[in-house]
């Protein structure tokens, strides 16, 4: 069951502090591209590298995604910050890895391999977060 432990050695202290940066950088990383789709227009975004994935689509599955971002950067770090459901960070880091397959997907449909290389990292860190917030640096009361 995932909750919260206060660590008990050093090497549980480093593994919380690395799983507390990272989920800052991930939720940094959903946080920007969560503004970016929900606020700049399609066209903007069509026309910026990495960005031709949104000619085709919707404008509002864009800003959807957007908002789902959006959610993913508070779930990543407020449940835990606040001492409230704490069990929803790695519940988003897991919604995160499906968001990541999809963008994998979509680059490498595009044709864009940096993109996929970049997006397989961004899933592995959520992996990570999810694995240590579910077991090694559970949320237990």
């Amino acid at each position: 069951m995932c909750g919260h432990v206060a660590p008990t050695s050093r090497k549980e202290t480093v593994v919380n502090l690395a799983l507390w940066i990272v989920a800052g950088l991930l939720a940094l990383v959903a946080l920007v591209g969560g503004i970016t789709k929900t606020f700049l227009p399609k066209a903007t975004l069509a026309a910026t590298s990495g960005g031709s994935w949104t000619a085709p689509v919707p404008a509002g599955l864009v800003k959807a995604l957007g908002l789902a971002e959006l959610a993913a950067a508070a779930g990543l770090i407020l449940p835990a910050a606040l001492g409230i459901a704490p069990i929803m960070v790695p519940v988003t880091a897991v919604c995160w890895v499906l968001l990541m397959i999809g963008a994998t997907l979509t680059h490498y449909r595009q044709g864009e391999p940096n993109l996929v290389a970049v997006n397989v990292i961004y899933l592995a860190l959520a992996v990570f977060v999810a694995w240590g917030r579910c077991g090694v640096e559970a949320f237990i009361n």
